[in-house]
């Protein structure tokens, strides 16, 4: 009797085992899928990236997009059910995901290795992908006189019509900052204390009846597009691609401009490690990042990628001199600390 319970419990792991083999050839047997941020940004990848590479490696590769979030990466990875390999995060998403361990280490013998990319990009969690501005963006035909900055933005009288921010506490302070007249360089200085939070929100109360959030970086082009608003925050390369491709006559002002460093990460535990590795090499090629800025105006993370590039691409690009001068870089470490507190202000404050 007692072999036969031993048998019967001995099947039943060995049934469970078989169950649970299983499941792991099919999370093995999934396609490569990469994951960015969509719209204009996301086609322009999958013509200089995905596809050529999909071609060239001989590798069943799927892309997809999202709108950030590192809880959206927790969730992946500590539920067990990871359906993303390769993904494109944020600064402060990086540094987060890679204290909590949600990203592999990278082996950088496998890309090219550390010194073939700017050093900001290289991170032991991430590989720089672009550097990218938020400019204030408008339409020619639309507005009879063109904004010179963020004060403009927020005067409803010199230039009437709603505004569009990214929903949220972080760029939006910034802008709300240096619209009130606190130089770029000192922006920081000024967020970092309980007046300079105060001085933000009151500036951002003047015109907050007039105001359009927007989320998704293919928004805002749209927004101006169809007329909703004026002006808004938006991504330059945004702005580039649709008076390329869709002929708008779209302006953007670089005065103040905030600008960041997007990073590919490979979530922990992927079971597509060496393709997501492969893809990685592929997009970090110089000859492959050139031509991702000749079709959207973003800088990139190779060292050699510029040198491949006309005049004319280079001057739109956020690393231009004349377009960096008065730029703001996006103060990770400040909105690590503060992203929580800041983010609950913000929600209270919008729901007023």
């Amino acid at each position: 009797m007692l072999k036969r319970k031993i048998g019967k419990i001995a099947l039943g792991f060995t049934a469970a085992f078989a169950a649970s083999a299983a499941l792991a050839n099919v999370a093995q047997a999934r396609d490569l899928t990469i994951v960015s941020w969509g719209g204009a940004y996301q086609d322009a990848q999958k013509k200089v990236y995905f596809e050529p590479f999909k071609k060239a490696a001989g590798i069943a590769m799927n892309d997809e997009s999202w709108d950030g979030g590192v809880g959206v990466l927790r969730a992946k990875v500590q539920g067990g059910a990871a359906t993303w390999d390769v993904v494109q995060v944020e600064s402060d998403e990086l540094a987060v995901g890679c204290e909590e361990g949600l990203f592999e280490k990278l082996d950088y013998s496998k890309i090219g290795g550390e010194a073939a990319y700017i050093p900001p990009s290289v991170n032991p969690c991430g590989v720089g992908a672009i550097l990218y501005d938020f400019v204030l963006g408008y339409d020619k035909d639309k507005l009879k006189q063109a904004p010179s900055g963020w004060a403009d933005f927020f005067d409803t009288k010199k230039i009437p019509g709603k505004r569009a921010l990214r929903q949220g506490p972080k760029t939006t302070l910034e802008i709300a900052l240096m619209a009130d007249g606190v130089a770029p360089k000192d922006v920081y200085k000024v967020l970092a204390t309980d007046e300079g939070v105060e001085r933000a929100f009151k500036k951002l109360d003047t015109i907050k009846g007039d105001i359009v959030w927007w989320k998704a970086g293919a928004q805002p082009p749209q927004l101006l597009a169809s007329g909703e608003v004026a002006m808004t925050s938006v991504y330059n390369g945004r702005i580039d691609t649709a008076n390329k491709n869709e002929k708008k006559n779209f302006g953007m002002v670089w005065d103040g401009a905030l600008f960041t460093l997007d990073s590919w990460v490979i979530l922990k535990g992927s079971p597509n490690k060496e393709a997501a590795y492969k893809f990685l090499d592929f997009a970090g090629k110089a000859e492959n990042q050139s031509k991702l800025s000749e079709n959207i105006s973003y800088g990139t993370s190779n060292k050699d990628a510029a040198a491949k590039l006309s005049p004319a691409v280079l001057k739109d690009l956020p690393t231009a001199p004349d377009n960096i001068k008065n730029a703001v870089e996006i103060n990770v470490a400040f909105w690590l600390e503060n992203i929580d507190r800041l983010t609950e202000r913000f929600n209270k404050w919008a729901a007023k």
